[in-house]
This record gives C-alpha cells, structure tokens and sequence, in this order.
C-alpha cells in the first residue's frame, strides 16, 4: 500500500456499517472505500484498485449523459481487471435535479438489467438512497463471500478435509541442538 503522504491521486476512504439493521447475523461489515471520481487522470492507476476489490458503485450523473455514456467503459475496465464474482451497482446520482435530467431512469435500469447490475438512483446533496446504495452493495458482497466461504467448506468436507486447524506445539517436537547446522 501507498503510504498516506504519497496518495496524491486517489482518496481513500473506511466506512464501517453495522449490518444488524439489514438482519444480515448482527455482524459489522468493514468496508474500504477508494474513490477515483471517473476522473481520466486516475485511468492509469485504477487496474491496481480493482484486484481484490469485492464491490464496486458505478456513479453517473444523471444531468450529464456524457457520464452515462463512461459508464460502460469503466465497467469493461472492471470486468477486464477485477474478480468475477465482483458486485457491481450502478447509481444515477444527483436524482434532485429531475428537472435537468438528461438520462431517464428507464435507461439507467435497462442498461443495469442488461449487464446483470443492481441499480438505485440517489441524491447525496438531499442524503435520498445513498446509506441504501451501500447497504444494497455490502449486502450483496456478504452473500456472495458467504456463499464461496461455504463452497469451500463443502468442498474441503466432500474430500475429507476438515476446515479445522492442526496445532503443532513446536517447542516439543523440536530436534535441533545447539551444535546444529543453524547455530555458530
């Protein structure tokens, strides 16, 4: 990882969201968000973002079709350098500007169906459906890793293997003496 006083060029976010309100088992969920706006500039730098990344928000504004119309790109990008089971959500924005709309919500949700995305519109200036997007996105991301975490744990008992660890008390079984290889 960068250190903090190098990371010039995209900003780092942790957002820690208790999921006991969306029932999924009382547990907390951690999130680490980074944030590269869109912008063209970070294009260069964003593939390393993407390996490990478990979730992503594709934001548009929805006053901008031009925003729209990157969407696809970046999705590309993403599929292209992320894992495939990655949760993907797409979220018009600014949707307390319906009177500058330039993208109609039915394209943004065709669009989503299309590409197999959940989709919300939201608006951070009035606070309508952004705590929703990330609870939408890191409910999703939960059940996908819950599912692989139990497929493991199927596959590992379908081949005999337990899932529990073996302790090894090393200070017993140790053979070595002080006129070892490894001693001077």
């Amino acid at each position: 990882m960068i250190a903090p006083d190098h990371c010039v060029m995209v900003e780092f976010r942790v957002r820690a969201v208790s999921c006991a309100r969306l029932m999924i088992n009382g547990k907390t969920i951690k999130a680490q968000i980074w944030d590269t706006a869109g912008q063209e500039r970070y294009r260069a730098i964003t593939s390393a973002y993407y390996r490990g990344a478990v979730g992503a928000l594709l934001v548009y504004d929805i006053t901008k079709k031009q925003t729209f119309d990157n969407v696809q790109r970046w999705l590309r990008e993403l599929r292209d350098h992320a894992d495939a089971n990655i949760v993907v959500m797409m979220v018009g924005n600014k949707s307390d500007l319906a009177h500058l709309r330039s993208v109609p919500e039915e394209e943004g949700q065709a669009f989503s169906e299309k590409e197999g995305l959940s989709f919300l519109e939201t608006s951070a200036l009035e606070a309508v459906n952004v705590e929703k997007a990330f609870h939408t996105v890191l409910s999703e991301i939960h059940q996908t890793v819950s599912k692989k975490a139990l497929a493991a744990q199927e596959s590992a008992s379908a081949n005999g293997r337990s899932m529990q660890g073996t302790t090894i008390n090393v200070a017993e079984s140790s053979t070595a003496t002080k006129g070892s290889c490894c001693s001077s």
